[in-house]
């Protein structure tokens, strides 16, 4: 019997990542900002998952905020990683030795803070990104930064969006101190790049999910699953017809790695599958075809006078064709995305073996 890295579901979705795009990291040393998100933290369980599997041997530094968090995150394989205890906000990594790749995600994605906290959004996004931009020069490492898809705002039209489309982002909106942060830290990475000769690319990120989402995810694609998997009622309070972009969080990882390797300076990428493409409430309905036994039904419930609180329908198709031309393709396609989140936080849930 094969032992268990990290988890059942996890296992296997670093299974399907062919070793050939670990090897090239072998002997390398690949640090992680923002390493307990989403994101960060799977790049991390991922070379670690290659070292037990495989036997590459990368070394992993792990920069987070909150040690005792990346304890439990990286527990039981803590050992194997070199964890830097840093607020990116006020501090800069004290990084000891060479380190040949760095991969910044550290950000505050959390729409709630957006609005109580806009200030350490962009405190985070902005001098944290200039400090780790800083570290890379010196470090004479190649670098990958984590924007976002919300950097494109309100494009008119239903065209696919390329990387070179930008569209209007409203900046008397306390909420767009995110995809506004989102878009200077790109520059800056274009800025070190000109001036100090860094070699950086940029990764815009659709909505990312899958296993590996904490027990409180808020997105709405999780909150779906979640409510048709029980089989409750998935809710709308407006008519749902903002358009979502996807991707699987070991794709995105897949796209990461590539990134890193085959990137061109200064260039962005596009990370979507664009399958997944569909409006709010066409996503809700697909949750409920997912898990088509358990009687979750979609419903309808606008109230026209509070209306004014939620955010205005965004309309935007990502177009991935440049990554695809690096050689990425996504493997998890929606139906599946949402059944392997739910197998791995219902996982999450079962009793730990002593």
């Amino acid at each position: 019997m094969v032992p268990v890295v990290w988890s059942r579901v996890l296992d296997e979705d670093f299974s399907r990542i062919p070793r050939d795009e670990f090897e090239p990291f072998h002997g390398k040393t690949v640090l992680v900002t923002g390493a307990t998100g989403l994101v960060g933290s799977l790049i991390v369980k991922g070379f670690v998952y290659a070292r037990e599997t495989y036997g590459i041997d990368t070394r992993v530094m792990a920069v987070v905020r909150d040690g005792s968090k990346a304890r439990r995150t990286f527990a039981p394989h803590c050992g194997q990683l070199d964890l830097v205890v840093c607020d990116l906000m006020h501090d800069v990594p004290k990084i000891d030795g060479e380190v040949d790749y760095i991969v910044h995600c550290a950000a505050i994605t959390q729409s709630k803070l957006m609005v109580e906290r806009p200030v350490d959004v962009i405190d985070l996004s902005v001098c944290g990104t200039r400090s780790v931009l800083g570290m890379a020069v010196q470090k004479r490492a190649r670098m990958a930064y984590l924007s976002s898809m919300e950097v494109y705002g309100t494009i008119p039209g239903n065209d696919r969006v390329g990387e070179d489309q930008l569209g209007f982002i409203d900046l008397g909106s306390v909420r767009s101190c995110y995809p506004e942060s989102k878009r200077l830290c790109e520059n800056l990475c274009v800025a070190f790049a000109v001036q100090h000769g860094l070699d950086v690319s940029i990764l815009r990120l659709a909505q990312t999910f899958g296993a590996g989402v904490g027990r409180m995810e808020s997105r709405a694609v999780v909150q779906f699953a979640r409510k048709a998997a029980a089989g409750d009622d998935i809710v709308l309070k407006t008519r749902g017809l903002s358009e979502g972009n996807y991707v699987y969080a070991s794709d995105a990882v897949r796209a990461i790695l590539l990134v890193l390797l085959k990137g061109e300076a200064r260039e962005a990428y596009n990370v979507s599958n664009e399958s997944t493409h569909m409006t709010i409430r066409e996503l809700a309905h697909f949750a409920t075809r997912v898990f088509p036994t358990r009687g979750s039904r979609v419903v309808i419930d606008v109230d026209e006078q509070n209306s004014s609180g939620y955010a205005a329908d965004v309309r935007l198709f990502l177009d991935s064709s440049k990554l695809r031309r690096l050689g990425w393709e996504p493997q998890v396609d929606l139906g599946e995305a949402m059944l392997r989140t739910i197998a791995y936080l219902e996982e999450q849930d079962e009793p730990r073996e002593d």
